[in-house]
């Protein structure tokens, strides 16, 4: 299927997204579309796919003209998009999900259960995807709930897929299996259009490049003919230096430390510590137990035995307030639905975890709420139309922003970042590598839980490695490389 999208037009209010923007996708293509976070990457292919009306423009399929109502009507022309945001229900199991809306019945239009677990079976093995399909979908992690979206994707006889930020929450395994699945599409001619920021797989697996940036179009290349300062180049404007800043801080006492830290299956004699200024990186497959850790930590997750000490005192933590308390932020990994408060504003979420610095006697002040959410745009580079403007309408990269920077200003002597770059264009992902450095410097003990290989080495002094709810490995970064890394995540030994 051949698409071109040519002259488009976008606006929200007073706020143009898309300005003459366009598109070609050739038939059986990997083609990559990237640019900042609010480049307006996703508008454009919302607007493919009838999610949202253009206001100006044409999109032509197999050159016809089309206007396609809404996604469903998309997707009997061929055309399913599988969003960032998770569209999944979380009271209903696998299976349930996959066939919502496409039932197999038999007689008086009862459903065929047999025959839907039987296909829905099929099409997890075909995916590598080790979920019981009768599991329910709020028992998943994100990255779990991510291959389910994917696999109820690829259910539909899709002559266009449109992947947006697919692996953002998938390991290195998990990825490696998707791709040889999309390689296997492209063979049999169906054309995807790939979003994402991991410049790694733009490599690996598409064939050409379109670039938007402040919602125009900027250009198109062959892979083969560009390299990484090219893509960042057209991205944004100008060259963005090292990948990963250097940091030159003097690591100094203990901060935290965790001893026989143990929670049922979950994760069993966890012993690490972290010293101020330091940044411990945390790797592991999906499932590892790395996330559960982490809330074990903060509150959100039972400890059955074990001990944490900050400072040197041991501390008791049943719930977040007390973590908050005890000086630990936490970045969750997943930033809809525990990070953020999506209908409230910008200021609301930024104030929230700040209500001391922004009061007086109980009482809020106006001038301390505006001066610190304007740092917090300004600092953060947070793309929107001021303080007031919704999170649930922002970029996911600018969300994810808007929580670093919920927490940063807490003043943490603990910050754990749970993916925190998860869904980040590069631009983006330079300036979050530079406020942890900047939080190291201060004396922060930092812990980044990371799937991204290269960011884990790139900004960890240190990666504590974990396998089935273990430990396997506490390492210097600069003493093993990403196989390395993976070995001890798979149970082995360096």
């Amino acid at each position: 299927m051949n698409i071109e999208m040519k002259g488009i037009d976008k606006s929200f209010g007073t706020n143009q997204v898309l300005k003459n923007a366009g598109f070609l996708l050739k038939d059986g293509e990997v083609h990559a579309l990237m640019g900042e976070n609010g480049a307006g990457k996703s508008t454009l292919m919302k607007i493919l796919t009838g999610v949202y009306t253009r206001d100006a423009g044409t999109v032509l399929v197999d050159g016809k003209e089309v206007v396609y109502k809404n996604p469903q009507e998309a997707e009997k022309a061929g055309i399913v998009f599988i969003y960032q945001e998770l569209n999944v229900l979380f009271d209903l199991t696998v299976e349930e999900n996959l066939f919502m809306g496409k039932e197999i019945t038999k007689g008086f239009g009862i459903c065929d259960k047999k025959t839907m677990r039987k296909k829905a079976q099929e099409i997890m093995d075909r995916m590598g995807v080790n979920i019981p399909v009768t599991a329910q979908m709020s028992d998943l992690s994100v990255g779990q709930q991510q291959m389910v979206e994917i696999c109820k994707a690829l259910m539909v006889d899709a002559r266009v897929l449109i992947m947006d930020e697919p692996t953002a929450a998938l390991t290195q395994s998990e990825t490696e299996v998707l791709f040889e699945v999309i390689k296997s599409l492209r063979k049999k001619g169906v054309s995807i259009v790939y979003i994402s920021h991991r410049m790694e797989e733009i490599f690996e697996l598409c064939d050409r490049i379109t670039v938007l940036r402040d919602g125009a179009y900027i250009d198109t290349r062959n892979i083969k003919d560009i390299n990484m300062d090219d893509i960042v180049q057209m991205m944004i404007g100008r060259t963005i230096g090292e990948r990963f800043p250097k940091r030159d801080v003097e690591i100094g006492k203990e901060v935290i430390r965790v001893e026989g830290l143990t929670s049922g299956k979950l994760f069993k004699n966890i012993n690490f510590s972290v010293r101020a200024g330091e940044v411990m990186g945390v790797s592991g497959l999906m499932g590892a137990g790395r996330t559960e850790i982490m809330q074990a930590i903060f509150g959100n997750i039972p400890i059955e035995s074990g001990k944490i000490y900050i400072d040197s005192k041991e501390v008791t933590i049943k719930n977040p307030r007390q973590a908050i308390a005890a000086g630990i932020g936490f970045i969750t990994e997943d930033r809809k639905t525990e990070g953020l408060l999506l209908e409230k504003s910008i200021a609301e979420n930024i104030e929230i975890a700040n209500l001391k610095k922004v009061s007086r006697n109980s009482v809020l002040s106006k001038a301390k709420q505006k001066e610190i959410v304007k740092k917090g745009i300004e600092e953060f580079r947070i793309k929107c139309f001021g303080p007031d403007h919704e999170c649930n309408n922002l970029s996911g990269g600018n969300q994810q922003k808007v929580v670093l920077a919920k927490w940063i200003y807490t003043d943490p002597k603990i910050l754990i970042l749970d993916e925190p770059t998860r869904g980040v264009d590069i631009g983006a992902k330079k300036e979050i590598y530079s406020v942890i450095n900047d939080m190291a410097a201060r004396g922060v003990a930092v812990i980044m839980v990371s799937s991204e290989l290269p960011e884990v080495l790139g900004m960890s002094d240190r990666i504590m490695v974990v396998h089935e709810g273990r430990i396997t490995g506490i390492v210097e970064a600069d003493e093993v490389d990403q196989a390395k890394v993976m070995t001890l995540a798979t149970g082995g030994s360096i």
